[in-house]
This record gives C-alpha cells, sequence and structure tokens, in this order.
C-alpha cells in the first residue's frame, strides 16, 4: 500500500494553518513538482493562498513560500487589487530581450528591497484555477512579479541575485529578526 503524501493528507486548506517561510528557512530551497489534476484540494489551497497574499498585502506568492511545493503561483498586480491570477504548472514559452531593473521585494524577506535586473515582457502558459490551459502576455509589474514567483519554484529567491556581501547581510538581518521575535 503507498504511503500518503502530506499534501494529499490535507483536503481543506485554511488561511490560518498557512504559514509563509521567512528566509533562509531551508525549505524556500525546494524544487515544486508539478500539480497532477486540479481538483478541489488544490482550488482550496489556490483560494487560502489568495487570502494569505491579500492578507500580507503581497502581489505574488508561489506555494513554495507556504510550504507547499507544488507548481502553484497566485498574484494580482491590479491597483484596486480585485483581479486574481492563478498560475498552475507555469512555464515562461517567451521572454524578451530587453531587461529592465526593478526594485524587489518579497513576503519571505519582510521589509528588504533591492535591485533585480529581468526581461521586462514574458508570456507564460499555465492552468488556470479550474485546470483550463491558457497564455498570457505581460509586462513591467506583472511580468516581474511571474517571473519573481516562478523562481521561487525553482527553489529560488531574489536575494539569490544579490551579491553574497548583501546576501549575508540580508541572512543575518532576517535570522537576528527571527531570534527577537522568538
Amino acid at each position: 500500500m503507498r504511503q500518503a503524501s502530506a499534501i494529499e493528507n490535507v483536503y481543506d486548506y485554511a488561511m490560518d494553518k498557512l504559514t509563509i517561510l521567512q528566509y533562509p528557512d531551508p525549505r524556500l530551497a525546494t524544487v515544486a513538482v508539478p500539480v497532477e489534476r486540479v481538483d478541489a484540494r488544490v482550488q482550496s489551497l489556490v483560494a487560502a493562498m489568495l487570502e494569505v497574499m491579500y492578507a500580507a498585502n503581497g502581489v505574488g506568492l508561489a506555494a513554495t513560500q507556504v510550504d507547499v511545493h507544488e507548481r502553484i503561483v497566485v498574484m494580482d498586480t491590479s491597483e484596486e487589487r480585485n483581479r486574481p491570477l492563478v498560475l498552475i504548472n507555469p512555464e515562461i514559452v517567451r521572454s524578451s530581450e530587453e531587461c529592465k531593473e526593478w526594485e524587489e521585494g518579497c513576503l519571505s524577506v519582510p521589509g528588504i528591497y533591492d535591485k533585480v535586473t529581468r526581461p521586462d515582457q514574458v508570456t507564460v502558459r499555465a492552468l488556470d484555477a479550474q485546470g483550463e490551459p491558457f497564455e498570457l502576455e505581460a509586462d513591467g509589474l506583472a511580468a516581474v512579479c511571474i517571473q519573481h514567483e516562478m523562481d521561487h519554484l525553482l527553489g529560488k529567491m531574489f536575494v539569490d541575485y544579490l551579491s553574497p556581501l548583501k546576501r549575508n547581510r540580508i541572512k543575518t538581518k532576517m535570522l537576528k529578526r527571527q531570534r527577537q521575535a522568538a
């Protein structure tokens, strides 16, 4: 008999059960696996992730950040904060050659911001919350957010783009905060 994974054992996700992992938690370096099928469990997770993202005033959240290592991203870059976007098993199928530098932050590294250079436009292919395939062309903040969140699915964070010196300073600062909060 096959043993069920922790993800399969949890059917209903609730916002209060999801905790955003904080850098340098090693679980943030986990590579996410593809979602096999979009079902009620995945839809429940998506709904809880959106609640957590909005409650934290974020524009994006990857499942990896809440210790669920499946290829799921939620985001909302709209001014009104009323246009959620769900990307399940996303893949970038095109990136512009033109790159732009953006100041990025992350819900897993609260209060820390730094400049990262990324392609200014991307086309992403994914499944929506109902499991329907779609393609989306994005530029500006939406393109940055897609790339940032997809990095999480690969176990990579925006601080990984920074110099080792900056990364070590951020790590030290985050560990100090975590000790003080404990």
